[in-house]
């Protein structure tokens, strides 16, 4: 075999590759931890939780069933299944911030007769709330400012982002992406 410029250049270009590709691939190892550990306060009661609910990939089915309890809706007691990926677009949000995701939860699960009673309270209660799916909830982040958290959400374009400034809370969502002020 001959080496043209052409071949050279070819191989040359191939060896860069090669080695961006490896690169990346070791960035990107460091950058997705083996384990996703949460750690979430419900502010109705005294019930908090920290745990790993995700390992090498995989969502761990005990660890979402604690969440699950935790996140229940504490007006009636009712439980639902949480949607996983709520729980890796709050470890990323806090991740965007630069801290660890401790968390205070106001509302996670709502059953659709507290929703209701809700949306009869306020306007700024949605009648098809994704809280009813266990698709959203509600927090604060423990030494975040809640401008800061909303904007680190938004920052990730990944789902519902509602600021509440009067009541300092952040609701997040694994819906449409999309933004608000309440």
């Amino acid at each position: 075999m001959s080496w043209t410029r052409r071949r050279l250049i070819e191989a040359s270009g191939a060896i860069a590759l090669s080695a961006v590709g490896a690169l990346a691939g070791r960035a990107g190892a460091r950058a997705a931890p083996a384990e996703r550990r949460i750690s979430l306060k419900n502010l109705h009661n005294p019930e908090s939780l920290e745990v790993v609910y995700r390992r090498e990939g995989e969502y761990l089915h005990e660890a979402l069933a604690r969440l699950e309890k935790l996140l229940r809706d504490f007006r009636t007691g009712e439980e639902h299944p949480m949607d996983p990926a709520l729980f890796d677009y709050l470890y990323d949000a806090a991740r965007a911030t630069g801290v660890e995701p401790v968390f205070s939860v106001i509302s996670g699960y709502r059953s659709a007769r507290t929703n209701e009673l809700l949306h009869e309270r306020s306007s700024g209660v949605a009648s098809k709330s994704l809280h009813m799916e266990g698709r959203a909830i509600d927090v604060r982040l423990a030494g975040v400012d809640c401008v800061k958290l909303a904007s680190s959400a938004l920052g990730l374009q990944r789902g519902g982002v509602g600021y509440y400034r009067l009541s300092d809370f952040v609701h997040l969502d694994t819906g449409r992406f999309r933004t608000w002020r309440g």
